[in-house]
């Protein structure tokens, strides 16, 4: 299993890897906010969610969080909704998370998470950049992605 950089464009973070499950199953899983620590390679989900059951275009849900030692909790809004296809969220500092999937084959589906904050203003860009967010980021999406795909290579 290979985590891959993808370039997405300017102020884009991504990365993919190939998962040995079909695209609806992985959906039934991101589509799940309750299931997003599941996923969480970065350490920084907790499993206190709020929200729905399943995530819908323009949904809102809340997730705790942990990053530096402190809690905090964030409500996010869905930006983008297709089943078995992408999901992407707004965080309230601008920036969006997206997983789009790519079925291979009947079992095995293409993933790819991406940090996008190309939606944030110049100056907060310039800041999330200075604070070494995009590397941490993707640190954080390659571990997750990781761990998605050994999580499905044992079932």
């Amino acid at each position: 299993m290979t985590v891959e950089e993808v370039e997405q464009g300017p102020r884009q973070v991504a990365r993919t890897v190939e998962v040995l499950a079909s695209a609806d199953d992985i959906f039934a899983l991101l589509a799940d906010p309750q299931r997003h620590g599941e996923l969480d390679g970065s350490g920084t989900v907790r499993n206190t969610v709020s929200g729905p059951q399943r995530l819908s275009q323009g949904a809102r849900f809340s997730v705790a969080m942990k990053q530096f030692g402190v809690g905090y909790r964030i409500t996010s809004t869905v930006t983008r909704f297709e089943d078995d296809r992408i999901v992407e969220w707004r965080h309230p500092a601008g920036h969006r998370w997206r997983w789009e999937l790519s079925p291979l084959t009947p079992t095995s589906t293409r993933v790819t998470e991406t940090f996008d904050y190309s939606t944030v203003p110049a100056v907060q860009g310039k800041v999330f950049e200075l604070l070494g967010f995009p590397r941490q980021n993707a640190a954080g999406i390659e571990a997750t992605l990781r761990q998605l795909a050994l999580r499905y290579a044992r079932a």
